[in-house]
């Protein structure tokens, strides 16, 4: 599902800059200060000492961008976890996807099953399930879904402009 990706892709006007490169990072205006997001698409996660691999939907560097900006290929031997993963699941996967992330170090942890969004957070190496992500903290990350309804109904382009819309709402206090 696209949607949900679409949802946290760039903040910028100009739709086809947000459709573009999957791998490109891109700034956010996050009140007064900017972050820096990479979005790593279906990034192959696996270490060898895990025996275990994932692929995840979409993953993002946040806090780690500055160490994977440039690389085309990230290697999460060396290279550190996505602060963010996003899994689609409409069936139960037969590899238990928080153990593997956990094990990972990956920060924070989206499940959305087609209509209700998730959130796990990573404290002492497990996930709990949170209401709001430790990442968007201004965001009700909740209210998502809705947005990926309006995509079904109006269409993508208008349902990732109302997205930013909100966004910006949001962030801003009115």
């Amino acid at each position: 599902m696209q949607s949900l990706s679409t949802a946290l892709y760039p903040a910028t006007d100009s739709d086809s800059e947000a459709l573009a490169s999957h791998r490109a990072s891109y700034r956010i205006q996050w009140g007064t200060y900017g972050v820096i997001v990479k979005r790593a698409g279906s990034l192959t996660l696996t270490r060898d000492d895990l025996e275990r691999g994932a692929e995840p939907d979409s993953s993002y560097y946040i806090q780690n961008e500055s160490l994977v900006r440039d690389k085309e290929n990230i290697d999460i031997a060396t290279d550190p976890p996505p602060d963010l993963v996003l899994e689609i699941e409409y069936s139960r996967s037969a590899i238990d996807k928080f153990k593997l992330y956990a094990a990972m170090g990956v920060p924070e942890f989206w499940r959305y099953n087609g209509s209700v969004l998730r959130l796990y957070a990573l404290e002492g190496g497990q996930y709990s399930e949170t209401q709001t992500s430790p990442t968007f903290t201004p965001l009700s990350v909740k209210e998502i879904p809705r947005f990926m309804q309006q995509a079904k109904k109006d269409g993508e382009i208008a349902a990732t402009r109302a997205f930013r819309a909100w966004v910006r709402q949001k962030i801003s206090g009115k």
